[in-house]
């Protein structure tokens, strides 16, 4: 199976280990991030895929590894960890009292950016929001939410964007215009760690795919590398490949994993 090989990465991760007390979350994650790229990051609940973007984005310290965002390490240079990255959680951190357009300047502002107005302009158009710009945005649907948040996430150009589970609680129609904003990112050439445990969101998302389970990354690769882990599947005329769910499945077993403890939420960084 290939690897992100020789490409400048975006996100390094080596042998990552944390426990909180007794309970092993990470055993020793390997994971690694080309730049340009979307990475889905699968794993049932508790599996600890939001550890490690605690981790990521020094919000958390590992007992044990290394890891580097952007070519920094997030223990000696926190600081200029959190200057390339962006944090999406799983709710979309807007002010629901000011409209899109107030949302995006203050975070250009707070960015101490030249131009907060046309900064906002750009991202309100990007994300074909310019009709909605002066509404405030707790009259949004979510989706279109979330499509801020994401557009607030761009706001400075940050290199690597985490995106933990954005699509949580959506209904399909949302997750879709999720989406259209996500691959939006990776076509301006943002690095995109996307953590999830819808399926068919990594396959429709993601360059590669690694599957975390029992804190370990149990399998990394394109959707046809992991479809090959599986044998083929034929009936009489038609030959069907596995999907991403079936080969989910047979790598963790039946059963999902407990292990990682709810820990308050971050919230979105900016």
């Amino acid at each position: 199976m290939s690897t992100a090989g020789a490409a400048p990465l975006a996100i390094d991760v080596r042998g990552l280990v944390k426990s909180y007390g007794e309970l092993a979350v990470l055993r020793g994650v390997d994971l690694r991030v080309a730049r340009g790229t979307i990475v889905a990051l699968l794993g049932s609940n508790g599996a600890g895929k939001t550890t490690l973007v605690r981790i990521l984005v020094t919000l958390l310290r590992a007992d044990a590894g290394t890891a580097s965002v952007a070519g920094h390490d997030v223990v000696a240079r926190p600081d200029l960890v959190r200057s390339a990255i962006s944090l999406a959680g799983q709710v979309a951190a807007v002010d629901e009292v000011l409209t899109g357009r107030e949302n995006l300047v203050l975070v250009a502002q707070l960015r101490h950016l030249a131009d907060p107005a046309s900064v906002a302009t750009d991202l309100l158009e990007r994300y074909s929001l310019t009709d909605a710009a002066d509404r405030p945005a707790g009259t949004y649907s979510r989706g279109m939410r979330r499509r801020l948040d994401l557009a607030m996430s761009l706001v400075g150009e940050p290199p690597v964007i985490l995106l933990d589970e954005p699509t949580t609680g959506l209904d399909p129609q949302a997750r879709h215009e999720v989406w259209r904003g996500v691959r939006a990112l990776a076509e301006a050439g943002t690095s995109v760690l996307l953590t999830t445990q819808y399926l068919e969101e990594a396959e429709q998302l993601a360059s590669r795919i690694a599957i975390l389970h029992d804190g370990v990354v149990i399998a990394d690769g394109t959707l046809a590398e992991l479809r090959a882990l599986l044998p083929r599947v034929e009936v009489t005329s038609v030959e069907r490949q596995p999907s991403l769910e079936e080969v989910f499945l047979a790598l963790i077993g039946s059963g999902g994993h407990d292990g990682e403890p709810a820990t308050p939420s971050a919230g979105t960084q900016r």
